[in-house]
């Protein structure tokens, strides 16, 4: 057994074109250290509608370059095997550690295989690249990015030529052709062909940001702005300029690209601590809101100051603050969120009498419903134009809350004073999330199969009255591992992550709300239900 775990790393080694994981797997080998070897060659990493995600290193199981140039091998072939094979790849890349490597190794890929590659000009949002796959007639998009996971990962998105994240079948045929690249050395990777991009892309891409505001409207909120370490702050420190804002305050200490994220533990707004070093900026220049974008900017988060303090807006607050000012500025089209996302949008749709569709977890499912014209996610993504970018965007989102807060402002109002009015309209829409990170996957297995044998009947003291299991998929959702129960008066969703080792638990209750004088006690309602909620289904998944 270890013989051949030593004989699989040597001929990995052989090939591997990187002199730094050379080094790492050399000194693996050398030191007999099976246990890592094991971990390291037990499998590969699986290629699915996320792409490719995983920690940096040596071997078959970690993000590296030889994983990387079979990964563009097979989307080559992919691509070539539906008569695309002339067809323009874009790339992008973020400025996490490798980031620039593997982009330049999938533009190599891509030319040896025959088909034309063009880099974007350096690091910048994943929504530029998105929206350059459309404005360049691509046939594909590549974006190498891990967004806001931890520093020491990396990943691999793919889009396909509508400017959206691949769903099934197209993963697995992907899949199908990086598993019939067997050896390295049969994929050409030449020293030139492709084209780096220059800076009309991006002009081109902020010249849509400006339409998404209103001609004339208010740009009056002033904003502290975070990067997270991220490639967010040139791109949207330009739109903002465009639009005509004042200039965010820059939280200094996190404005820079930094693949290290020194001052974070987790670079993403909605971990506790990331928004620390935001909150101790507004604290000192008392701004009209604070923006976060996550490294790669597609996602966005947004604070207000709450009473004496600062506290982030859930991104369904926000979802549904976006919705509101979309229907008063009269637009029309579809709205439409994903399922773990607050069925708030669907009544603020309704009464505007706007089509409205809910869709599976991912803009990538978000980003194909027909006649798209909003799609928000809870998890901080907003997609607020279609037509430019079909996928989550963290700039233009940006731009779109701080005219709100701008409108607002003219009329001595706050978003927070907008939640209100949107509450006593629909009912008080509370959300919350019981997200368990958990180190073995079996964790999380257990937990499903056990909320599968014995399904709860009552949480929070309310009756279960629809326990349904998604893999069976629904009449209007395909298939995905998630359970949904449907209470009177709240709502619960359980699904392991895509991108991260965590069961996530998704909680609503619904609280009627009849004059803003009954806001308070609705509030405290909807915070021990949803405390008890979380209670209750820890006890039944036994997490």
């Amino acid at each position: 057994m270890h013989d051949e775990l030593i004989a699989r790393a040597q001929a990995w080694l052989a090939e591997d074109p990187d002199a730094e994981t050379r080094e790492e797997l050399a000194k693996l080998i050398d030191a007999g250290d099976h246990a890592e070897l094991a971990a390291r060659f037990g499998g590969t990493l699986q290629f699915g509608t996320a792409g490719l995600r995983g920690e940096l290193g040596a071997g078959p199981m970690r993000m590296n370059r030889s994983v990387v140039i079979r990964a563009a091998a097979g989307l080559a072939a992919y691509l070539k095997a539906r008569g695309q094979g002339d067809g323009l790849v874009v790339v992008g890349y973020d400025a996490r550690h490798k980031s620039a490597d593997f982009a330049r190794d999938t533009a190599a890929v891509m030319t040896g295989a025959g088909l034309r590659a063009a880099v974007l000009p350096r690091p910048l949002p994943t929504p530029v690249l998105a929206f350059a796959i459309r404005h360049l007639g691509a046939v594909a998009g590549v974006e190498v990015t891990a967004s806001h996971n931890p520093p020491r990962d990396n990943g691999y998105k793919v889009y396909l030529g509508d400017g959206s994240q691949i769903v099934p079948p197209a993963d697995a045929g992907i899949a199908a052709e990086i598993d019939a690249v067997t050896t390295l050395t049969a994929v050409p990777r030449p020293d030139s062909g492709w084209e780096i991009l220059d800076e009309g892309v991006l002009n081109a891409y902020l010249a849509r940001t400006d339409a998404v505001l209103s001609v004339g409207s208010p740009r009056t909120a002033r904003t502290v702005y975070t990067a997270m370490h991220g490639v967010g702050r040139d791109v949207l420190l330009a739109a903002f300029a465009r639009a005509g804002f004042p200039a965010p305050e820059l939280v200094a200490e996190q404005a820079d690209p930094d693949p290290d994220f020194p001052t974070v533990a987790f670079p993403n707004p909605e971990e506790p601590g990331a928004m620390d070093l935001a909150f101790a900026k507004a604290r000192e220049t008392e701004p009209d809101l604070v923006i976060a974008n996550d490294p790669d900017a597609d996602r966005c988060a947004v604070a207000v100051k709450d009473g004496s303090d600062w506290r982030m807006l859930r991104g369904d607050e926000v979802g549904a603050l976006l919705a509101t000012h979309l229907v008063r500025r009269g637009v029309t089209g579809t709205f439409a969120e994903s399922i773990v996302s607050s069925s708030l949008l669907g009544r603020i749709a309704e009464k505007a009498g706007l089509p409205y569709e809910e869709t599976l977890t991912g803009f990538k499912w978000i980003a194909r419903v027909d006649g798209l014209r909003y799609g928000y996610e809870e998890a901080l993504g907003y997609c607020v134009d279609p037509e430019g970018v079909r996928d989550k965007d963290g700039i233009t989102a940006a731009l779109l809350i701080t005219e709100l807060a701008s409108v607002l402002k003219a009329e001595g109002r706050t978003l927070l004073d907008l939640l209100d009015d949107i509450a006593v309209e629909h009912g008080l829409h509370a959300t919350d999330q019981l997200s368990v990170r958990v180190e073995d996957l079996s964790v999380i297995a257990d937990a499903m199969r056990r909320l599968r044998e014995e399904p709860p009947t009552r949480l929070a003291g309310l009756p279960v009255t629809r326990a349904e299991d998604l893999t069976r998929g629904t009449d209007t959702l395909p298939p995905t591992d998630g359970l949904r129960y449907t209470l009177d008066g709240a709502r619960v969703i359980v699904r392991p992550s895509g991108t991260e080792p965590k069961l996530k638990c998704y909680l609503e209750v619904v609280v009627p709300v009849a004059t803003p004088t009954d806001l308070p006690t609705a509030r405290i309602r909807a915070k021990d239900l949803l405390a008890a909620l979380k209670q209750d289904l820890s006890t039944a998944a036994g997490i």
